[in-house]
């Protein structure tokens, strides 16, 4: 069943799925990645289909995991798990998938961004992992961080968990093309008539040959991340980090 939570338009061999939960900075629920995971499915089973766009209405892309439905002790593994999945099938989709970038994509969200295969941000947009703020372990969105960045930028990108721009996303190899916000709906055009101009069969198999040359499996690091994850969702660090967020309060961190 299609949800409002995922708004869906196709325009020749294009779908474009739209996270539609502005009022939040469409942060990630259990039912918005179920139904982002379903428009997958559906654009990956339509044999005409060749790129899939992922984008975010209002002001943002994505800010991340509901930390409100996420930290309640039933819903935490559901939403980890769900997040996971949603990585999975939007990084193992046989479609060429492109990243629409605006305002911020942050954690959760900057996972999603860095699972596409293109990524076209609008300058002035934020990105970042701030988990380490929140007493969180970034496993999951670190599988695909550590395949597109240096290690020691890495280490900064999620030791520090600050916030950077677009701009320095580019120069770390997480972005593709920075264009102002007002160009960035024509820069997009480029990038798909590109897509377009090459042969499906040959997109789609060197996709899978990508993923075949790295040493490890994206569902073997997702499913190894998922449980360091999940063991600190469990900590008083998380349960600290997670209440000082909502509390709008620095965390107290024991020493």
């Amino acid at each position: 069943m299609d949800s409002p939570l995922i708004q869906t338009s196709t325009e020749r061999a294009v779908t474009t799925l739209t996270l539609n939960r502005p009022e939040r900075r469409n942060a990630l629920t259990i039912e918005l990645l179920d139904a982002l995971c379903a428009g997958i499915a559906k654009a990956e089973a339509d044999p005409g289909q060749r790129i899939l766009i992922l984008r975010g209405a209002g002001p943002a892309f994505c800010s991340g995991l509901d930390l409100h439905e996420a930290s309640a002790p039933t819903r935490f593994e559901m939403t980890a798990t769900l997040v996971a999945r949603a990585l999975r099938v939007l990084s193992g989709t046989r479609l060429a998938t492109i990243a629409r970038v605006h305002g911020a994509a942050v954690a959760g969200g900057a996972g999603l961004m860095t699972a596409c295969d293109i990524v076209v941000a609008a300058a002035g947009a934020k990105i970042g992992y701030p988990e380490v703020r929140r007493g969180l372990v970034p496993g999951l969105v670190m599988t695909f961080l550590r395949r597109q960045v240096g290690e020691r930028d890495a280490r900064e990108i999620l030791m520090l968990g600050e916030l950077f721009s677009a701009e320095r996303a580019r120069d770390f190899g997480l972005v593709n093309r920075v264009v102002p916000e007002a160009e960035l709906d024509a820069e997009l055009e480029k990038v798909t008539a590109a897509l377009l101009a090459g042969g499906p069969e040959a997109i789609a198999r060197a996709k899978k040959l990508w993923a075949e040359l790295w040493p490890s499996e994206v569902d073997a690091d997702l499913n190894r991340a998922l449980t360091y994850h999940l063991e600190a969702r469990h900590s008083a660090e998380a349960q600290e980090g997670i209440a000082a967020f909502r509390e709008k309060r620095p965390p107290r961190w024991a020493q």
